[in-house]
Parts: structure tokens; sequence; C-alpha cells
């Protein structure tokens, strides 16, 4: 069965979408990256795409989620925003890929030393920015409840903004709302390091659990 086919795509589960970024990601950190074949990605993606993940990442130019997880052309839905907010475009976009494509993993992809999370914390204004980092704001107020504002409080920021963006996807999109208490999909966030390559995976949320949201968002090692 060819990956990057209908077929694969209908077969594959939120689970096995979920650990294909798992494994991408140890491979991309161990530098044992698959040798993909462009032109045959080309050939095989020409009548149609199965992206099997749409993840939602900074625009940050070190943060490339197809290179982060390994994955080729036509693998994955990559949606970039400085600061990975959400907002009604980034929410129609997801929801044209888990309900019209198919695609099996939802990801909200976060990263240590952001520049995003820095300008929040400094309070710029300036045209359009001001509006895209207030959006930024509540994750330092969480964070400020959680630690001392030390050197690794951007990062707490990073996770924090991670968790809202979560969050503000499953209570704003009911499309996506029920094909996650359907097990349809998955939903998990993620924090990408600067420093090693290695993303630090929230909790698997393949189904939603009856309990707040809140309990779904914790990261593993955390």
């Amino acid at each position: 069965m060819k990956k990057r086919s209908k077929e694969f795509l209908e077969n594959l589960t939120p689970y096995q979408g979920y650990e294909t970024l798992v494994e991408g990601n140890k491979r991309f950190i161990n530098n044992l990256k698959t040798d993909h074949d462009h032109l045959e990605m080309i050939n095989e993606s020409r009548e149609g795409q199965y992206p099997f993940a749409v993840i939602l990442s900074c625009m940050d130019s070190r943060t490339s989620s197809e290179l982060i997880f390994d994955q080729g052309l036509g693998d994955i839905f990559s949606i970039r925003v400085a600061g990975n907010i959400v907002n009604d475009d980034i929410l129609a976009s997801i929801e044209y890929a888990v309900k019209y494509v198919g695609s099996k993993v939802l990801m909200v992809l976060g990263h240590t030393e952001c520049g995003a999370i820095k300008s929040a914390k400094q309070r710029v204004e300036d045209g359009h920015i001001t509006a895209l980092l207030s959006r930024i704001q509540p994750a330092i107020s969480k964070a400020l409840l959680k630690a001392e504002t030390n050197h690794l409080f951007d990062d707490n920021v990073a996770y924090a903004n991670v968790e809202n963006s979560l969050e503000e996807i499953i209570t704003r999109s009911e499309i996506i709302r029920q094909l996650f208490e359907k097990g349809d999909i998955g939903i998990v966030g993620g924090v990408y390091s600067i420093d090693n390559g290695q993303v630090d995976f929230f909790k698997n949320l393949t189904k939603r659990k009856k309990e707040a949201p809140k309990v779904l968002l914790q990261n593993t090692n955390r």
C-alpha cells in the first residue's frame, strides 16, 4: 500500500499517525533521515494529496515541520504563523485538513527561543504585529502563575502558548471537536528544542475523555 494514497490514509489510525511523527523526530535528531526521492513524491502526489497530519507551528526559519519529523512532499499539511497562534483562517484550514482530506493527526508545535514570545513579553507594538503579539499575552500570564521569571521563562511561555492554542481549537471548532470526541482524529501538542532538535510531545490525545480539557493538555515530561 502506497504511503501517499487514499487507501493508506483511510486505514491509518490516529495513534499510528502520532507514532509516525515521534519516529520521524527520532530519525531527525539521530541524523538518520530518510533519503526522500522528491521526483517520486511529485509523481505520487500529482493526482491528489493525502497528508496524514496537519501541523500548526511557528514561522521561525529553524522550525520546518517537514524536516523536524522527517517527512516528504505530500505527507503533512504545514500551517505556519508567528507564535503558532489561532485565528479564523487557521481554524478553517485545519477543518479542511481533518474533515475533507482526512488527516488523522492535528498537532500544535511550539518551540524554544521563540522570537514572537520574546517580543510579546517586551510588549512590542508596531503595525499588524501588535494584534498578533496580543494573542500570546494569555500564555505569558499563565506562565507567570507557574514559575519565576528566570532564564527558562520564555520556554515556559512556549508550553503555555501551545496549551492555549489547543484549547482554543477544541473550544471554537465544532467540526474538530466532534471528530476528536469520536476518535477519528488525534490531537497533540509539542515543543521543539532549538538546542537539540528534539520535540517534547504532550500526552497523545487520540481520544478525548470526559474530564475538562486541562487534563488532556499536559505534556509527558513536565
